[in-house]
């Protein structure tokens, strides 16, 4: 166990990095305003309330240009005469092409007080539009939900119990799409006088593993949808920690502009985790299913 001042200062100092995150006026998920999947062919954009995709009218001209998708690539053309510009690479003046936000090399695009990036939702080939306000208000108010108390009793051994083959493993998304996503086994713990597994995925890199869970706090004191966390990789011996107390609410708990997964229904416990974020204050983006 780890002596309760360290501990309560580690969740502190990850708790103060968690809000800066999440209010970043660069693209923090409280300053999202608005996400559009994009259709194959040529999807519209501006103010005008006619088009595809309708930007704020303070901040965008009636037509600001198109975004053509095709076979995965987007290409952006710009309304004539206006204002938007490449972060760090000046107006856009013709047809450039946009990377999405799994190469690395992201293209945002300025208008206003907007900014804007292609998403790549995660376990799918779709494509969506994601728009964000760099004078949030709301980001700049934004303080975190409450946390449970933060125990040692939640910080649990477990191992991981490897597949013979990576598994894809099908996911209901908040927007009625499916995501695959990557597993490579499953984490196995004993709480409550049980054992418990979850199904852990790969993350793109190489200290960690994405865990989605639903627990018997969700809806009275979590997130109705529930929570995620992060576990580190295991150790030569196939062992590692979950720490509980860093379960924390998926970015549609926060706005109704994201693309969250649901919890696969193998990671939903008969356990109550009184440990990690609660549900935040306000309203539901979500319909539970």
């Amino acid at each position: 166990p780890i002596p309760p001042e360290p501990l309560a200062a580690e969740h502190e100092e990850w708790r103060t990095g968690r809000r800066n995150s999440l209010a970043n006026p660069e693209g923090g998920v409280v300053s999202w305003i608005g996400l559009w999947e994009l259709a194959e062919g040529s999807n519209w954009f501006g103010s005008d309330r006619t088009l595809a995709i309708v930007l704020p009218a303070e901040e965008s001209p009636p037509l600001a240009g198109k975004l053509d998708l095709a076979e995965g690539r987007v290409r952006l053309v710009p309304g004539a005469g206006f204002g938007i510009a490449v972060r760090d690479g000046g107006l856009v003046t013709g047809p450039i092409d946009l990377e999405d936000d799994r190469s690395g090399n992201t293209t945002i695009l300025d208008l206003g007080s907007l900014s804007l990036r292609i998403h790549a939702e995660r376990g799918t080939d779709r494509l969506w539009l994601r728009a964000w306000d760099r004078d949030s208000p709301r980001a700049a108010a934004f303080e975190l939900p409450e946390y449970f108390p933060v125990t040692n009793e939640w910080r649990l051994s477990a191992r991981l119990d490897p597949y013979p083959e990576p598994r894809r493993v099908p996911m209901a998304d908040v927007k009625g799409g499916t995501v695959e996503n990557i597993s490579p086994g499953e984490l196995v713990f004993r709480a409550d006088g049980r054992e418990h597994r979850l199904i852990a995925f790969a993350t793109g890199n190489s200290r960690d593993f994405l865990v989605m869970l639903r627990d018997s706090t969700a809806s009275a004191d979590t997130y109705p949808l529930g929570r995620y966390m992060h576990v580190p990789f295991p150790d030569e011996d196939g062992w590692t920690v979950i720490d509980f107390n860093r379960a924390y609410n998926p970015p549609c708990a926060f706005t109704p502009f994201s693309v969250c997964s649901f919890p696969p229904r193998e990671n939903r416990l008969a356990l109550e985790v009184t440990a990690g974020e609660k549900r935040p204050e306000g309203p539901l983006y979500i319909s539970i299913r």
